[in-house]
């Protein structure tokens, strides 16, 4: 059985959805004939390469809210992560354009060394003091990951290489309705939206195993969109 993933590096959820995933799938008996398969999706596409910026701001001007309101709403995410296990660095990131890293990502597809990179990658965007968006930090984590240097070296050089897998991955999340991430597609026939506790994604593999259709689930759970922004649940509301 194959899961694709929709996911985007600077999505908070989905880092947190990737860990909840993962337990699920631990907790699944078939978990040993599962695929996994990690696909691109950009939350702000429109960002231009190079273009970063502090996220506590952007999250201000893009609710209205106030710097320390913002502060509020990244505390909250990151107490999410924290609960599955995960650093988080609630200050002191930057948000940008992705589209190199989808681009490097299917390169470490191609060599077996997706799962090693998406890994490094989450925790340099949200645990450590290391940006994502800049040519230099993309090599470290590739050859962290594994990768040869002179291939991730001339993949970020080639501002064609793999572009189109990049883009052919974003034609099909919106050609199967997805306006925000995660996504997670079972089998091409079920989906499950947002970054769910581990015990759903377990039932969702048992009953895709089986080939029951899925009850719709996933409405109230946390993800981000396509204009970059991401839902942030109020204390005591379901993550």
């Amino acid at each position: 059985m194959r899961v694709e993933i929709w996911s985007d590096i600077a999505c908070p959820w989905c880092y947190i959805g990737k860990a909840r995933f993962e337990q699920g799938l631990a907790a699944f008996a078939h978990r040993d004939q599962v695929e996994v398969v990690h696909r691109s999706f950009e939350l702000d596409p429109n960002r231009a390469k190079g273009e970063t910026g502090p996220v506590i701001p952007m999250l201000a001007k893009k609710y209205g809210r106030t710097l320390e309101e913002a502060r509020s709403m990244e505390e909250h995410v990151a107490s999410n992560a924290r609960a599955e296990g995960l650093d988080y660095r609630a200050e002191g990131r930057d948000h940008g354009n992705t589209f190199e890293i989808h681009r490097l990502l299917h390169l470490a597809r191609a060599c077996g060394r997706q799962d090693e990179l998406l890994n490094l990658a989450y925790r340099a965007n949200f645990a450590e003091e290391r940006s994502v968006f800049d040519a230099e930090t993309l090599l470290e984590l590739a050859v962290e990951a594994g990768l040869d240097a002179d291939e991730a070296r001339a993949v970020l050089a080639d501002e064609d290489a793999y572009a189109d897998e990049v883009r052919a991955d974003e034609r099909e999340a919106a050609e199967l309705g997805a306006t925000g991430v995660p996504f997670f597609v079972l089998d091409r026939r079920y989906g499950v939206s947002g970054g769910q506790p581990a015990e759903v994604f377990t039932q969702a593999l048992e009953q895709a195993w089986q080939g029951r259709a899925i009850t719709p689930i996933g409405a109230d759970a946390a993800a981000c969109d396509t204009d970059g922004s991401c839902e942030v649940p109020q204390p005591g509301a379901h993550a």
